[in-house]
């Protein structure tokens, strides 16, 4: 965990972040006698000087007492579905056509009046729908006022309650999104705890549990759940992955075409269709462009032209022109192209 002691830059300047350095509604939370950690977190000194030279993960630090919490060693119960859901907003980003950014276990700072660290936590996971924002995160960490907030951090709970503690942080340096997962492998549960996902919503400056997530609309804590704990991708995950990534983008006006991997494996898809819409007739065609470029001394793909699409749409004239007349292969779809223009 690191951070840096330089005077914070300027605050960003959206409705999140109107100008002042911390937001106003926003404090560091309740003392940290008031805070029931539970017997899974072990604490330890380590004074302000050495805060930014600890590389260690603390789950949360305090500088008022310059307390340091850290929990019990991790294991793949505890670390499977930040990674997992990573991926699944991976395949959300696809279907939108925009990026998300995971930036993981970050460190969230929460400044004091001189912009030093005043409270220290750690993430799980940290999503943000609009990585391109200016400065999205500081350099090391996020810092409340500095920074944007995460659209969704994750907590996962195993041998811990959040519930008890860090939701009370959350909610006081006013996270919009907290999703708390209970993973169904989980050995020695912390008391009370039951395999799930739950979603605490800000509104009105007070976290409630809500059924689905705001960020990502129309997915339900109970297919997140689902989706977080699955082997293998199943067909209803996809198609929920897939819904909430049309409606995202339907909101910004991106879609599946505007990324580069589905773009071209929806290109294949229409060309295929349309192979085997054409049959043979076409298949014939193209091994007499493949024949006469061959013979012209110039290096021809196998599948050329089958998978472009605007060979379906020329004449025999224009496709037998720009056989005997191209360069290579770009010039030749460039002349068929330029004969449907036409």
């Amino acid at each position: 965990m690191r951070h840096v002691e330089s005077p914070p830059p300027d605050p960003v300047q959206t409705d999140e972040f109107p100008g002042d350095a911390i937001p106003g509604d926003a404090n560091p939370g309740p003392p940290l006698a008031e805070l029931a950690f539970d017997s899974a977190y072990k604490s330890f000194r380590l004074r302000r000087d050495e805060l930014a030279d600890h590389h260690d993960r603390v789950e949360f630090w305090d500088g008022a007492t310059e307390t340091a919490l850290v929990c019990e060693a991790v294991s793949p119960f505890h670390e499977r579905p930040a990674h997992r859901l990573a991926a699944l907003a991976e395949r959300i980003a696809a279907v939108r056509g925009d990026a998300i950014a995971c930036f993981g276990a970050m460190s969230l700072i929460f400044p004091d009046e001189n912009g030093r660290p005043a409270r220290v936590m750690e993430a799980d996971q940290t999503l943000y729908l609009h990585p391109d924002l200016p400065r999205i995160v500081g350099p090391e960490a996020m810092v409340v006022g500095e920074n944007h907030y995460p659209d969704v951090v994750l907590e996962v709970d195993r041998t811990t309650d959040v519930r008890r503690h860090k939701l009370k942080l959350y909610e006081a340096w006013r996270f919009p999104e907290l999703w708390v997962e209970v993973p169904d492998e989980s050995p020695r549960p912390a008391a009370g705890l039951r395999p799930g996902m739950t979603i605490h919503a800000l509104t009105d400056g007070e976290f409630k549990v809500v059924t689905e997530s705001r960020a990502f609309p129309g997915w339900t804590a109970e297919q997140i759940h689902l989706a977080l704990n699955e082997e293998q991708l199943s067909a209803s995950t996809a198609r929920c992955l897939e819904r909430v990534g049309a409606v995202l983008g339907e909101r910004e006006g991106t879609g599946p075409d505007d990324d580069p991997m589905l773009r071209s494996l929806r290109r294949e898809a229409r060309v295929e269709g349309l192979a085997r819409a054409y049959g043979k007739e076409f298949q014939n065609r193209a091994a007499m462009v493949r024949a006469v470029m061959t013979s012209r001394g110039l290096e021809v793909t196998s599948h050329f032209p089958l998978r472009e699409s605007i060979f379906y749409g020329a004449s025999v004239e224009a496709v037998g022109v720009a056989a005997l007349r191209c360069e290579d292969q770009d010039d030749f779809l460039a002349r068929l192209k330029q004969a449907s223009d036409r």
